[in-house]
């Protein structure tokens, strides 16, 4: 059995605006990298972490965490609304296990994933891949979020489990790093928005466009207005997520217990939560060394409005 983990930030803007520079190139040849390392892999199960953003999963029951025996794409962001092709037998695998550790866990036969999963999954093996995944929800953006110890725990849960099925094992973290889109929160929401955040399920065409019209906006005065002499800090924070790059690369992932929410968002913005995936499969590779890093990229892409990281680690044989 050997276990590798890959962390990637996704963002809904690639495909829909066009960053300066020779940032899309870098990005490509990036995201290549990673693809083709993780085919000479050959990953027999990908653990999918990663969040939701009202797409998915809603407040009618927003669990802090959810796997799916069963899942399906909503097709949102330039990603294909399809079945995942889901191991369910690892699924309930690693249900039955996270449970067995102390942390509760939601289990769904239909879970709903949008492109917090899915445009990862795409990156790394194409739109049509038909490789074995589990998808883990994990709650990024449905307040009030747990502490950042149960995520670790989470992970570690995970990597326990996977150590005993004698595979070749990936664990994908998707999300971050540090960013903060217009994201709507249930406190002080309109009626409308309020209920949409409740079952919001299955919007129209014109709807769908109409919300992701506005995120594009955002981003764009947002790349209007940021520069090299903008202050450091929300939406997109370089210390931020080079602290949180180097913190689990050098295998001290136990310090992100001491992360406090509150910190989270002042340093790295309303969505900086979505790190907890980042977490989860680092603490996958918990042991007695560090996680020997094959390929990290970073650039803050203001066009994104999102700190865009990727790390990938070296297949590791737990002891």
């Amino acid at each position: 059995m050997s276990l590798a983990v890959c962390t990637m930030s996704h963002s809904p803007l690639i495909g829909e605006i066009e960053p300066s520079g020779d940032v899309m190139a870098e990005w490509d040849a990036a995201v290549a990298v990673v693809r083709d390392r993780i085919a000479e892999f050959d990953p027999e199960v990908t653990v999918a972490i990663g969040p939701d953003h009202y797409n998915g999963v809603f407040y009618d029951m927003m669990p802090a965490f959810c796997i799916g025996t069963a899942a399906r794409s909503v097709g949102d962001w330039r990603t294909q609304e399809r079945e995942l092709p889901v191991d369910a037998e690892a699924a309930s695998a690693l249900i039955r296990a996270v449970l067995d550790s102390g942390l509760d866990v939601a289990r769904s036969e239909r879970l709903r994933v949008d492109h917090g999963i899915e445009q990862t999954l795409e990156m790394i093996f194409g739109t049509d891949y038909a490789r074995p995944v589990v998808p883990v929800f994990v709650n990024a953006v449905g307040f009030p979020l747990g502490p950042m110890r149960r995520i670790r725990l989470l992970g570690e849960a995970i990597g326990r489990e996977a150590a005993t099925w004698g595979k070749r094992v990936l664990v994908v973290g998707s999300g971050g790093l540090s960013h903060d889109p217009p994201v709507p929160r249930l406190d002080g929401a309109s009626s409308e928005v309020r209920e949409r955040l409740v079952d919001g399920r299955d919007p129209t065409a014109d709807q769908r466009a109409v919300r992701q019209a506005g995120v594009i906006a955002a981003a764009r005065a947002h790349a209007a207005t940021a520069g090299p002499g903008s202050p450091p800090g929300p939406p997109v924070n370089p210390a931020f997520d080079a602290l949180v790059m180097d913190t689990l690369a050098g295998g001290r992932v136990r310090e992100c217990d001491g992360w406090s929410n509150e910190w989270l968002e002042a340093e790295g913005g309303g969505s900086a939560h979505e790190i907890r995936s980042w977490v989860a499969a680092f603490a996958a590779l918990s042991g007695p060394s560090a996680p020997r890093v094959a390929h990290r990229w970073y650039r803050p892409v203001q066009e994104w409005a999102t700190g865009m990281g990727i790390m990938l680690t070296e297949a590791h044989t737990p002891a």
